[in-house]
């Protein structure tokens, strides 16, 4: 018998009693969703939605498309092997004549620039040319375009204009890996003086691994330290950690670079005690960049392994103690395995915010010593290539997103081993 029909005592319909709770049920769980909803709406738009437009236009080309619509179709036919038919003079004489503005021909020419050295003069003199006098026919055309610069008659120049004519393309997010398409659309590896990502990012997660090593042989015992202590000696220790979070990190790299100087009070210091005889350079090289970059993230890893280590039960270090084990031994053997979801926590999230740093290593750093950040900002304030700069950034999300990924690996697998 189906016990949820049994009669109640005292109400005259179950069902519709039943009815009534998951009615109010759902009423509570709208309530709830409602007052998380403002939070959600914020999240989409100030994170998923500037996420997306960077992965967008990591493949979005369409400065040749737009500008060249008539050529990027008289190049269909072509064969890309000799100089493109008349035809195609006469559609970029079109095209170029009908852009409605500077800027247009500007865009078009930075784009095309990128692909090819000296795009950019090519384009830009002869939008300034137009319109061609005298030049009824492709064919005349055609010759009034190569006697005004002779460079219409290099096929690199043609085969940039074909090679980008597609609105979309992967070729930002190739060169972000050191690859790209040759004139017939295939891939390959860029030459070996041109391979300068890969290089970087190796860079970028080498300074950050160093830093996140550093952070964590200094944070751990400071971590476990505070955990020894009363309560009110560790909530005043654990203020002076959080200082540097009232601080901005511009005037914390700014007073770095007064330390770190040739006669900043770290050499001073040094050569006083009698360590060294002349001043270090720990300016403006990679020393002064993971010292302040250490400085600067050292409470993101403090935090997570103080919170792990309160919630460790000091009796256990102590039985194992009694039971025979030596201090140290019992130390590394029962107390250390216990906070490595700490450790984890602590180190991914270091890990994460070094790879993105760009103050700290564009103030203290040399040029070998620029993150990929540097670059990504180089190529949005600079050369004014935001495709390249949003495909820098995707190639940097996808780093974390793989960190991240590998993090929950390891901790669901210590999980279940557990």
């Amino acid at each position: 018998m189906n016990t949820a029909t049994l009669p109640i005592p005292g109400i005259a319909d179950p069902r519709a009693l039943q009815r009534s709770l998951a009615r109010a049920d759902r009423m509570r769980k709208l309530r709830a969703f409602s007052l998380t909803l403002p939070l959600l709406l914020f999240l989409m738009l100030t994170f998923l939605v500037p996420i997306a437009a960077l992965l967008k236009r990591a493949v979005e080309n369409a400065e040749v498309a737009n500008a060249l619509p008539r050529t990027v179709v008289a190049l269909q036919r072509w064969d890309r092997q000799a100089t493109p038919p008349p035809d195609a003079f006469a559609a970029v004489t079109a095209d170029l004549g009908a852009l409605p503005d500077r800027a247009d021909a500007g865009a078009l020419a930075r784009r095309l620039n990128s692909e090819v050295a000296g795009a950019r003069s090519l384009v830009m003199n002869t939008y300034r040319a137009l319109p061609l006098e005298g030049a009824p026919t492709p064919a005349d055309v055609k010759a009034k375009l190569i006697a005004l610069d002779d460079r219409w008659s290099d096929t690199k120049y043609w085969h940039a204009i074909a090679k980008n004519a597609s609105r979309w393309t992967g070729d930002y997010l190739l060169a972000s890996v050191d690859l790209r398409r040759d004139a017939h659309g295939d891939i390959e590896r860029m030459a070996s003086d041109q391979r300068v990502f890969s290089r970087i990012l190796l860079r970028t997660f080498e300074i950050s691994g160093i830093v996140t090593l550093w952070c964590l042989l200094l944070g751990y015992p400071l971590a476990y330290w505070l955990t020894t202590l009363s309560p009110r000696k560790a909530n005043v220790l654990m203020i002076l950690v959080l200082v540097p979070f009232w601080t901005s990190i511009l005037v914390r790299v700014a007073a770095w670079i007064v330390l770190l100087q040739s006669a900043g009070l770290v050499n001073r210091s040094l050569m006083g005690l009698g360590l060294i005889d002349q001043p270090l350079a720990l300016l403006f090289n990679r020393t002064g960049v993971i010292i302040a970059m250490v400085h600067i993230l050292l409470p993101f890893m403090i935090l997570p392994l103080y919170s792990v280590m309160k919630s460790v039960p000091g009796t256990y270090l102590r039985a194992a103690v009694s039971l025979g084990s030596p201090p140290l031994a019992a130390f590394f053997r029962v107390y250390v395995p216990q906070t490595y979801p700490g450790i984890g926590a602590g180190a991914l999230l270091v890990f994460i915010l070094s790879i993105g740093y760009y103050v700290t290593p564009a103030l203290l750093g040399g040029a070998d010593d620029q993150m990929l950040s540097y670059y990504i900002a180089q190529y949005t304030n600079v050369n004014v290539n935001w495709g390249m700069a949003c495909a820098l950034g995707a190639l940097l999300l996808a780093a974390t997103l793989v960190l991240y990924a590998v993090y929950r690996r390891v901790v669901k697998s210590e999980l279940s081993m557990g």
